[in-house]
C-alpha cells in the first residue's frame, strides 16, 4: 500500500466512525480527488484480503468495520457494556503501558477520562499516581491478560520492529486525536486482534451485550 492508503487506513481506524471523502482529505492532507483514488485502492485491497475487516461505504461515509461473517463473535468476546472506544483505549494501554493518563489523552482523546474508570471497574486496568504527583499512570492487569489470552510482553514484541504503516499511523494520531472522540456505531474487533496487528485495524462504537 502507498503512504496515502496507509494514512487513510489509520484515520478510519482512529476516528472509528463513517468519514466522508472531504473529511478524509482534510485529515490526510491530500486533495479530494487524490484522496478518493487512495480510498478506492484501500477498499480494493481490503476486498481481496482473507481477513475479518472491510472498508464499507454507508450513507454517512466510509468506515473500517468487522465483516458480517464475524458478527457472531462480538457477544462471545467483548465484555458486556464495554464500548469500542474503551476497547481501543484498552488496546493502547496494553501496547504502551505503563502510560501516563496525559499521554493517553493525547493519543485517544478526551474520551479517556470516561474509559479509564470503566476499565478500572472491570478490573482490566489499574491506575496509580505518577512520581511527579501531577499525572496518573495506567497499565493493564493480570485479569486483562487472562481474559483476552494476550501474552504479557506483546507490547515489547510489537515495538521491537515497527512496520512502515505503523509509523504512518503514529504520524497521523496527533492530528486525528485533536478532534473529540465521537460516537461509534460499527461493530468492533476484539482487543486481542487489535493488539496483535498493532493499533491500526478497528471499527465503530456500539453497546454490545454480554459475556458472562
Amino acid at each position: 500500500m502507498t503512504r496515502l492508503t496507509t494514512t487513510l487506513e489509520a484515520i478510519l481506524y482512529l476516528k472509528a466512525q463513517p468519514m466522508t471523502i472531504a473529511q478524509l482529505a482534510e485529515l490526510a492532507g491530500f486533495d479530494r480527488q487524490t484522496t478518493e483514488e487512495g480510498l478506492m485502492e484501500l477498499m480494493s485491497d481490503y476486498a481481496h484480503r482473507d481477513g475479518a475487516l472491510e472498508i464499507a461505504e454507508t450513507d454517512s461515509g466510509y468506515s473500517l468495520q468487522l465483516r458480517e461473517t464475524y458478527q457472531n463473535l462480538i457477544n462471545a468476546l467483548i465484555p458486556a457494556d464495554l464500548g469500542v472506544g474503551a476497547l481501543r483505549t484498552l488496546a493502547v494501554i496494553a501496547l504502551k503501558g505503563p502510560i501516563s493518563q496525559t499521554e493517553l489523552v493525547e493519543i485517544r482523546g478526551s474520551g479517556v477520562y470516561q474509559h479509564i474508570p470503566e476499565l478500572v471497574e472491570l478490573g482490566f486496568v489499574r491506575k496509580r499516581k505518577n512520581s511527579d504527583g501531577r499525572s496518573s499512570l495506567v497499565q493493564v492487569t493480570d485479569k486483562f491478560h487472562q481474559y483476552f489470552q494476550i501474552n504479557q510482553d506483546i507490547g515489547q514484541l510489537i515495538q521491537k520492529k515497527p512496520k512502515p504503516e505503523e509509523s504512518v499511523a503514529a504520524e497521523t494520531v496527533e492530528k486525528v486525536s485533536e478532534d473529540s472522540i465521537i460516537e461509534e456505531s460499527v461493530a468492533p474487533e476484539t482487543v486481542k486482534k487489535v493488539s496483535e496487528n498493532s493499533v491500526l485495524e478497528e471499527p465503530n462504537e456500539v453497546e454490545v451485550s454480554s459475556v458472562g
